[in-house]
């Protein structure tokens, strides 16, 4: 018995046909925009970029290619260039010529970020979202994303409290969303309440809510200058890549501390985790496409065995169709630029 799921097939020259021809809709270019079910556009994408004091000319990262670490005059340059492709955004990290066990130079009014942050709201005004990353990996000669015990562990609590003063500093330098990376429990409830309690209530807090401890954040260590002392790894904060459910705990939890949008990352490895995501929550999401997984499509493009703007395209196109409002990429000049922003 035929139904509308399973037709039944026409007769042809007396041979079985399928009435319903997929291929129909494959046919153009101009067939295949129309139905198109997802797209990606200039207004998904935000430009990571890397900020670093004390020297005169950017300096290239070797292990993402295309990549530097600026100047704050070069930084600026870089800005006004990503707004005139018409990338809305981007996000800042720093790199400081002095690291301490605290990491001070991260709330530090003087601090790379902040002198950048107030540099680029003077040469772009309101034609990009500043966004600044929350953390103290950059900054503390452990390496570590919060201060340390007499034992070497990650302390949680104590943590809390200099990211407060971190969030107020790079509010008051011109960040219009501060982006806490560093996986502590209670950390989207401490910055809200230090930024409502500081006035500044309509800076937004983008939560890297689900963090894996993953292998592929290698380039970007390379790119901050970050060693984790003794050998050691984050595993005991960020999450386990072997976990789902946990994520969606995480999510849930910096929602109902006052987040205001999530970010999923790695993003390529975690399409089931942003894809669930999306179906159980309203506000913004995005993914970070991160440094490893930038590194190795240029790497295998530069071996020439792949079309590296075509698959840097289908893996951010990929990020849209699992869920993904907007995307952190190192591609996103690039991307602009392609698509014609």
């Amino acid at each position: 018995m035929a139904s509308d799921e399973h037709p039944t097939p026409a007769r042809r020259g007396g041979a079985s046909f399928p009435a319903r021809r997929l291929r129909r809709l494959r046919r153009t270019p101009a067939l295949r925009r129309l139905v198109a079910e997802t797209t990606i556009s200039v207004d998904d994408l935000v430009a990571p970029l890397f900020v670093r004091q004390g020297i005169d000319a950017p300096v290239p990262i070797t292990s993402m290619p295309g990549q530097l670490q600026h100047t704050v005059d070069s930084l600026v340059t870089e800005a006004k260039r990503l707004a005139s492709l018409g990338v809305p955004g981007l996000i800042l990290f720093g790199v400081p010529d002095r690291k301490d066990a605290t990491g001070s130079e991260a709330w530090n009014p003087d601090g790379i970020v902040q002198v950048a942050l107030r540099a680029l709201r003077q040469a772009v005004g309101d034609q990009l979202v500043l966004m600044a990353d929350l953390c103290l990996d950059e900054y503390t000669d452990h390496g570590h994303c919060g201060l340390l015990g007499p034992d070497g562990e990650v302390l949680n609590d104590a943590t809390l409290e200099l990211y407060g003063r971190i969030a107020l500093a790079q509010a008051a330098a011109g960040a219009d969303v501060v982006a806490p990376s560093g996986m502590m429990d209670g950390q989207v409830a401490a910055i809200r309440a230090a930024l409502d309690g500081g006035g500044a209530e309509g800076v937004a807090i983008l939560a890297y809510a689900a963090k894996y401890a993953s292998a592929l954040y290698g380039p970007f260590r390379d790119a901050v200058d970050v060693t984790i002392a003794e050998g050691g790894d984050r595993r005991a904060y960020q999450q386990d890549p072997r976990n789902r459910r946990e994520a969606m705990l995480e999510i849930a939890q910096d929602l109902a501390e006052g987040a205001d949008m999530i970010m999923v990352k790695p993003a390529m490895t975690s399409l089931d985790v942003l894809a669930t995501a999306r179906r159980r929550v309203p506000v913004p999401m995005a993914a970070y496409h991160v440094s490893g997984e930038y590194a190795m499509v240029q790497a295998a493009a530069a071996a020439g065995w792949i079309d590296g703007p075509a698959v840097a395209l289908e893996q951010l196109t990929t990020l849209k169709r699992a869920g993904a409002d907007f995307i952190l990429t190192y591609f996103a000049a690039e991307v602009a630029e392609a698509l014609g922003g």
